[in-house]
């Protein structure tokens, strides 16, 4: 005899009801989450892919069928009648790069909240294994955004005229792209050193395929001219803590007084490099990047940088994006991003001679 509360026998499996009313005995379908919501199948997949497609209490009832089956909605099923897949890719060049979690963390809830899956991707810095990657999974998506790419312009045009593509610190004609604003932060940290003291300034640059390691470069050549400041590029150099460690011993032979890195990777291993030749920051070598990631303010001394809206980039890119693929109604802004000058302990009044 069955005790209170006991369906299904003493010895029925937890999920066996479940697994009862799928019509074949195996995973559940669409049509099994019909079936027992009492709706279409149409209605369910209006239901579980378009959110608020249907009265709040109908999408209620079919998702608590669909938990009760453990149904998950196949995306590729999905794409069949409308065309989309509803998935979103993003490239990025380096994940370990505290830069992207910012772009990530936008992108993902932009995404999210239209419904849509995010695939990432990166291509450690190598636009071979870039051009592969979104081989790979170029069909199974709706569109891409590329952050920091390191392909050609050509062939981000012969992408977008595959998929929608949107750009991130990228500009291509042609292509919808995401940018900072350069010549305001350049301008303003140029400005500080300056004040500062600073005659002869060193660019530390990026890899040679970065669009954005160039803009840099033209912005504050402009800017150092306009106020009579020597400056030098040492370059091309690795993105990361150990390119700025490698690059430590070329800024010194410069004599510059100030460093800018690329980015702030880029400057923590000039900072740790110079610490391990007793050099002191900032009284002997002012160093400052870009980016503002975490972490900047946490070394000692504090990073001096100048700060990009990550998270608004990677939210409005795929804003961008699902506007392209008709998943988005709204007018979407196309200036460019804020940046702002963070002054912190690494920059200081410039060494006497």
């Amino acid at each position: 005899m069955s005790g209170p509360g006991r369906q299904g026998g003493a010895d029925a499996p937890e999920g066996a009801s479940a697994r009862r009313r799928t019509r074949s005995g195996g995973p559940a379908t669409i049509y099994d989450v019909a079936d027992l919501a009492g709706v279409n199948p149409s209605t369910v997949s209006r239901a579980l892919g378009k959110p608020g497609r249907v009265s709040a209490k109908t999408e209620a009832r079919i998702r608590a069928a669909a938990a009760e089956l453990d149904f998950r909605m196949n995306p590729m099923a999905r794409a069949l009648p409308t065309g989309r897949t509803n998935t979103l890719g993003l490239v990025v060049a380096d994940i370990t790069n505290p830069m992207v979690f910012g772009v990530v963390r936008g992108a993902e809830q932009a995404a999210s909240q239209a419904g849509f899956t995010l695939v990432i991707a990166e291509s450690q810095e190598s636009g071979e294994a870039e051009a592969t990657a979104i081989e790979r999974i170029l069909p199974g998506v709706d569109g891409m955004v590329l952050a920091t790419t390191r392909l050609s312009s050509e062939r981000i045009a012969q992408l977008a005229g595959q998929k929608p593509v949107v750009l991130i610190n990228r500009a291509v004609d042609g292509v919808p792209s995401v940018l900072p604003d350069v010549d305001t932060g350049v301008r303003d940290l140029v400005a500080h050193l300056d004040e500062l003291g600073h005659r002869t300034v060193a660019f530390l640059a990026g890899p040679t395929a970065s669009w954005m390691s160039e803009r840099r470069w033209a912005a504050l050549l402009d800017a150092a001219e306009q106020r009579g400041i020597a400056i030098v590029e040492i370059g091309p150099n690795a993105p990361t803590i150990d390119g700025g460690r490698e690059a430590y011993r070329r800024l010194r032979a410069s004599h510059a007084t100030a460093a800018i890195a690329y980015n702030d990777l880029m400057a923590i291993g000039v900072m740790q490099e110079a610490a391990a030749h007793g050099v002191d920051v900032p009284g002997e070598l002012s160093v400052a990047g870009f980016d503002d990631i975490f972490g900047s303010e946490l070394i000692v001394p504090a990073l001096t940088t100048v700060r990009a809206q990550l998270v608004l980039a990677g939210e409005r890119a795929v804003g961008q994006l699902l506007a392209m693929v008709g998943a988005n109604g709204h007018d979407l802004p196309d200036d460019l991003l804020a940046t702002t000058l963070v002054v912190r302990g690494s920059t200081g009044p410039a060494a006497s001679a």
